[in-house]
């Protein structure tokens, strides 16, 4: 079941990233940047009309629309059946993919606005750059990234935190055994 402190995670994720654009937008000019950290962080504007690291952004504007359409409504599907499912007791991984849903509403805005996605954030190392990305971007790898870990190393916290739910009986305790 869906909880109001679920939504605020999506919520919090949408508005941040949407303000965090809306202010890059106001201030800079595509391919603008301005340098944070030397030599390792800079805010530079980017519109991004392909998926991550730029795939996708060669094909043809129709059909792009159509496979990135096709690809964020898979994603969000999976999402809500890892909720159900993998996450029906696990808050840690519910949180996880609340921060995940959220990246994707806010990604989904700026496409609706832009047919691109806004990207800022600008990490670099001398002349490697990694791919700009933005506050929606951060919180989808963080999301999947936990989840990940959540699954990964701790799989039995699903079955505990599932258990605290469970009657004596279905937990076997002997006091409890009908003869």
């Amino acid at each position: 079941m869906i909880k109001l402190w679920m939504i605020l995670v999506m919520c919090v994720v949408v508005a941040l990233d949407q303000l965090t654009k809306i202010s890059i937008l106001d201030h800079l000019e595509l391919g603008e940047s301005i340098n944070v950290i030397p030599n390792f962080f800079d805010l530079t504007l980017v519109m991004n009309p392909g998926a991550a690291f730029g795939m996708f952004s060669k094909m043809e504007p129709g059909i792009r629309r159509v496979v990135l359409g096709m690809v964020t409504l898979l994603a969000i599907g999976l999402v809500l059946v890892l909720l159900k499912k993998e996450a029906k007791n696990d808050r840690i991984s519910q949180f996880a993919l609340f921060l995940v849903l959220g990246g994707a509403v806010g990604n989904i805005i700026d496409r609706f606005r832009f047919d691109a996605v806004v990207d800022f954030l600008d990490v670099y190392y001398g002349t490697y750059h990694w791919p700009a990305f933005n506050v929606a971007d951060s919180a989808i790898c963080v999301g999947v990234f936990v989840v990940i870990i959540r699954q990964t190393f701790f799989p039995e916290v699903k079955k505990e935190e599932g258990a605290e739910n469970k009657t004596a009986v279905e937990t076997g305790c002997p006091m409890h055994k009908s003869s």
